[in-house]
């Protein structure tokens, strides 16, 4: 599929698609007989996650590495695996610290309905 396709697909600009194959996020992407781009579904299960590990809040600079690690192959299942353990451990924390500012807000707004009735 054509950037433009791939763009619709996962959702991301071709700027932005543009931009991660260039820093290494995408990297190897095929070139059709014009020399354009030509993303392949396995490209668009691969952003897919790259999107996943960005929208739960990995860096860049994570992402960077584990993609890299991940064109060095199996031998670095281990670290990779290792990676998104902790990514996963972090990502406990700060909804367990989300779902406690949850709750304090369901209190006031507790508190608020509780004066407006009464009033």
């Amino acid at each position: 599929m054509n950037v433009s396709e791939f763009s619709v697909r996962s959702g991301l600009s071709a700027h932005t698609l543009r931009y991660y194959e260039k820093i290494g996020v995408l990297p190897r992407i095929q070139r059709n007989s014009s020399g354009h781009r030509a993303f392949t579904a396995r490209d668009l299960e691969w952003i897919n996650f790259v999107t996943r590990l960005k929208e739960t809040g990995m860096p860049l600079e994570g992402i960077l590495k584990y993609a890299a690690l991940r064109l060095e192959g199996d031998g670095t299942l281990a670290e990779r695996q290792r990676m998104l353990a902790t990514h996963r451990d972090a990502l406990k924390l700060k909804i367990e610290r989300e779902q406690l500012h949850l709750q304090a807000l369901d209190a006031k707004i507790r508190h608020y309905q509780a004066l407006v009735g009464s009033a």
